[in-house]
């Protein structure tokens, strides 16, 4: 085990990129995103002093309670059911918690629900397991939609879609919409598109900030599309492409102008960009759990699932709880953290 001074990020950092399980969460520019979190990577080597596993670690202090957090989003990187690999990283989590004080440290890997090897691994190891039936509980999305392109062309996925999506494609086309990749200087458009999503499907947006630094840090592997019908702005994108895998990371539409279908065309442009780059799969992220027609957002699984993906279920979070009484005080503060928030908003 090694927590890697900074000097060595670029090794890592190479690791996660050519990983068959690297995620965009755990490349070292994640820690520019998220800036006001503090972070660490603790790597586990073999006898040739090769990475064989690794993990970013980000750090939040809580200094009210005198603790931090700990969190691995959509890791650690390795061969997941490599018992020693695993207890190898731990060790290092276990040095990171001393020397942060920390109540608390979660992962949330990329392993399927149906993967009871490493569930058991990790119940031996002492963490414990939670998800919830709708897979908004937690701080990832749990069920995610997905297009595993298995090398397919272009045209082989078109006429893969449902006949449905093919025809709104098409529908947007021929009412001349179009989907640009562009800079920095349309986020004002998209965050008012999110604002307006947002404000229609009940979420909160992330401030204009948060997108530019997304932006800047991800650099080539992140695009913001938008989509134009007579020259205006109507819907756009934040779009992730590391490690093999394409990531529709943000979406946002206008209430107007959706009889042209523009959603279906900017879908079906980032999948042509996860085809060109030789990507594995099209991630079109979370969905709810709860698939019943008529639920708050089945709207949203239905539009995702007309691309003829799959629906994978994942295990969730993995705890590991270094002090339990703390972490009850924290978790008392933070629900009255949010109870103050919706009182403020009243």
């Amino acid at each position: 085990m090694e927590i890697l001074d900074k000097s060595r990020y670029e090794e890592y950092e190479q690791f996660v990129k050519t990983h068959p399980q690297g995620e965009f969460t755990q490349s070292i520019r994640w820690t520019n995103v998220k800036s006001n979190w503090e972070h660490e990577v603790v790597v586990s080597r073999d006898d040739t002093g090769a990475i064989v596993g690794g993990c970013l670690v980000l750090i939040q202090r809580i200094p009210v309670f005198h603790t931090s957090f700990l969190y691995t989003p959509r890791g650690p990187i390795c061969d997941l059911h490599s018992r020693a690999v695993l207890e190898d990283l731990k060790s290092g989590i276990d040095t990171l918690a001393k020397r942060y004080r920390a109540h608390m440290y979660k992962m949330d890997p990329n392993v399927p629900m149906a993967d009871g090897e490493f569930q058991r691994i990790a119940k031996e190891m002492g963490f414990e397991h939670f998800y919830g039936p709708d897979g908004f509980e937690g701080i990832q999305a749990r069920f995610n939609y997905r297009l595993y392109l298995n090398g397919r062309t272009e045209e082989e996925l078109f006429q893969n879609l449902t006949s449905k999506t093919r025809y709104n494609v098409r529908v947007a086309q021929r009412h001349g919409v179009e989907i640009k990749v562009v800079g920095k200087e349309y986020l004002d458009d998209f965050v008012r598109l999110m604002q307006t999503t947002g404000e229609r499907d009940g979420f909160n947006v992330r401030p204009k900030g948060y997108f530019e630094r997304m932006l800047d840090a991800l650099g080539e592997h992140v695009r913001l599309y938008m989509g134009f019908y007579e020259g205006n702005p109507v819907c756009g994108a934040i779009t992730t492409n590391y490690a093999g895998k394409t990531c529709y990371v943000y979406g946002a539409s206008d209430n107007a102008h959706r009889n042209v279908m523009p959603n279906y065309l900017m879908q079906w442009e980032m999948i042509r960009w996860a085809v060109q780059t030789g990507c594995t799969v099209y991630d079109f992220q979370g969905v709810s759990g709860n698939l019943e027609e008529g639920g708050h957002m089945y709207g949203l699984y239905r539009f995702k699932k007309g691309f003829n993906g799959s629906l994978d279920e994942l295990a969730g979070e993995f705890n590991y709880n270094y002090k339990p009484v703390v972490n009850k005080l924290v978790e008392m503060g933070v629900i009255f953290r949010g109870k103050l928030k919706n009182l403020r908003k009243k």
